[in-house]
């Protein structure tokens, strides 16, 4: 879901950062992890994995996540003086439904949110990868 939202809710609605080059290094970043990704889904249904994927798949990500993080977090922040300054997305009271809602603090909330979900899901991949290179190498002694 932050990939359509970035790509949607704050790329393709903030022209300005469009030509950021913290765009290019996320979609960089993603482009190389879907690769990975698919290649890794694609061979495992073959039941013919080659390890260079496995250990691709488990390896790097140890720079592409951070990688396509900062991209993100760039992207937004660059994208913050636009969005206040054409309100964008924002709604402000008196309206007829008495609600408000500022779009510039929402995105802020989503980068501090990054601070408690970026460390647990990267320590999972962290685990994953010793659970899973661990187990193949145990697997390659007994061959």
């Amino acid at each position: 879901m932050s990939r359509v939202f970035l790509i949607w809710a704050v790329t393709h609605s903030v022209k300005e950062v469009q030509s950021e080059d913290s765009v290019l290094l996320f979609v960089i970043a993603w482009t190389i992890t879907e690769i990975i990704r698919y290649s890794f889904y694609t061979f495992s249904l073959l039941n013919h994995l080659p390890y260079l994927i496995k250990w691709a798949r488990y390896t790097l990500f140890i720079v592409l996540y951070p990688m396509g993080v900062s991209g993100e977090l760039l992207t937004i922040y660059a994208a913050l003086p636009f969005v206040r300054q054409a309100g964008l997305y924002s709604i402000s009271l008196p309206n007829k439904y008495n609600f408000s809602f500022d779009y510039y603090a929402f995105l802020i909330l989503i980068m501090i949110s990054y601070i408690p979900i970026f460390p647990q899901l990267y320590f999972h991949m962290i685990h994953q990868r010793r659970k899973v290179l661990s187990h193949t190498e145990e697997h390659k002694k007994f061959e």
